[in-house]
């Protein structure tokens, strides 16, 4: 099978290109290489994969170019398409929202229509759980309502989810969107907690813990999201006219990838400063705006449906975080 993986640079999307390829997929990978973070870390991700799997091809392109995109796919014929490029960051989306216009919006169009015309098998598509808003109802559930986003960003990732339902009761194309709760592990990105604390921990530099630290949330392995992404793509909704996770009657499926285990954000600092062998030292500030105060994934109907079944808990995936971090920055 030949996948296309956008944002292959990225965190999540350079380890689903390498679960792919070491199952024997063929994988070409799409990333526009912008500077939201340090490309020298995408550049590291990409080195693992180019020149090392001869089924993997990469091509500079900004898949919200409808002509640089399909430069890039030119003489291909794909099977099957896994979208998780976008314009990341919640906070980013308080001051840049034009960029997540550019990358979260015309983009997700852009390989919506590239799925109808290439008369694709399935696209699976990365969401956020930041799509529920400050919910008060836990766990979340993807049958609830997820109108109320507080960040810009919630609000293009909800946006994706119903363009994709509009293509799939039009064009019957089948496609499922995963909401991906606080996604950590090696490789993560610097604009992340696991990163930021780490960093400040190792420096001896307080750390700034938003509410007063009265937060809590459903942190996810990155091989736990891993295995559920393929899982997803393995299983395309049927056009059967049932019901779907998600609510839709077309061949349009969303479902919650987290860990079913809320921490609370106290318990999580207190494992990064024991993975650092650090006591961390703490400055309590006041929520701030786009934030949520907790998450926890309902992953029941992933469970049934994808056979999704995280096995990663806190206190095992932090150390190993922290044991890639110290090694890629040599703190």
């Amino acid at each position: 099978m030949l996948v296309l993986v956008t944002g292959v640079a990225g965190f999540i999307g350079a380890h689903v290109a390498r679960a792919l390829l070491a199952r024997g997929d063929r994988v070409i990978g799409i990333d526009n290489l912008n500077t939201y973070y340090p490309v020298v870390l995408k550049q590291a991700r990409l080195e693992q994969l180019i020149g090392t799997a001869p089924k993997f091809r990469f091509a500079p392109a900004d898949f919200a170019d409808r002509a640089a995109l399909a430069a890039a796919l030119t003489g291909e014929s794909i099977d099957a398409i896994v979208h998780l490029g976008a314009q990341a960051g919640v906070r980013h989306s308080i001051e840049h929202p034009r960029d997540y216009v550019h990358s979260n919006l015309v983009g997700q169009l852009e390989i919506l229509e590239l799925a109808r015309h290439a008369g694709v098998g399935h696209l699976v598509y990365a969401s956020s759980s930041s799509v529920y808003g400050d919910t008060a109802t836990l766990p979340l559930d993807a049958e609830a309502r997820a109108d109320r986003p507080v960040s810009f960003y919630a609000a293009t990732k909800r946006s994706n989810e119903i363009m994709a339902e509009s293509y799939a009761h039009l064009y019957r194309v089948p496609m499922t969107g995963l909401r991906f709760f606080t996604v950590y592990g090696p490789w993560g990105r610097p604009d992340m907690a696991p990163w930021r604390f780490a960093e400040r921990v190792l420096r001896g530099e307080p750390l700034p813990i938003y509410n007063h630290g009265r937060m809590q949330r459903d942190f996810t392995f990155i091989d736990d999201i891993v295995a559920g992404v393929l899982a997803a793509l393995d299983r395309p909704p049927a056009d059967d006219g049932a019901a779907k996770p998600g609510g839709s009657r077309a061949p349009h499926a969303v479902y919650n990838l987290g860990n079913d285990q809320p921490e609370a954000l106290i318990d999580f600092v207190a494992l990064i400063g024991k993975a650092c062998g650090v006591d961390p030292v703490l400055e309590l500030l006041p929520m701030q705006p786009g934030d949520v105060t907790a998450t926890w994934a309902d992953i029941g109907p992933a469970r049934r449906d994808l056979g999704y079944d995280p096995v990663t808990p806190l206190a095992i995936g932090i150390p190993r975080f922290i044991d890639w971090y110290r090694a890629y920055t040599g703190q």
